[in-house]
């Protein structure tokens, strides 16, 4: 899954959960359960994602909502292979940015 969002250094929850597409509760839900999630919360309470926030909410929505894990096989699969997940996580990622640049040519073509 492709997040757009811009270039910034804090995100809020609205922005995060519409991009992601899923509401704000599942967010704050994903938060309480996994703990590589720590927002800033400033003195309101609004939550702030960080891009390394943002990279870790790919990856926990990857395991959960594409490949189909429960919470807990996403939780002990983030803590028993992380480094192994990672990386065949960066590898998805690219490909699919290839897959969308090589069907925005054929669109051209």
């Amino acid at each position: 899954m492709h997040v757009d969002l811009p270039e910034k250094r804090y995100y809020g929850i609205g922005e995060v959960a519409k991009a992601f597409g899923v509401n704000t509760s599942l967010i704050r839900f994903w938060e309480k359960e996994f703990d590589v999630l720590q927002p800033k919360k400033n003195a309101k309470g609004n939550r702030k994602f960080t891009p390394q926030d943002i990279k870790n909410l790919q990856l926990i929505y990857h395991l959960v909502k594409e490949r189909g894990f429960t919470l807990e096989g996403a939780k002990t699969h983030l803590k028993e292979e992380k480094q192994k997940t990672l990386s065949n996580f960066e590898v998805i990622q690219k490909l699919q940015k290839v897959k969308a640049e090589l069907l925005k040519i054929k669109e051209q073509l």
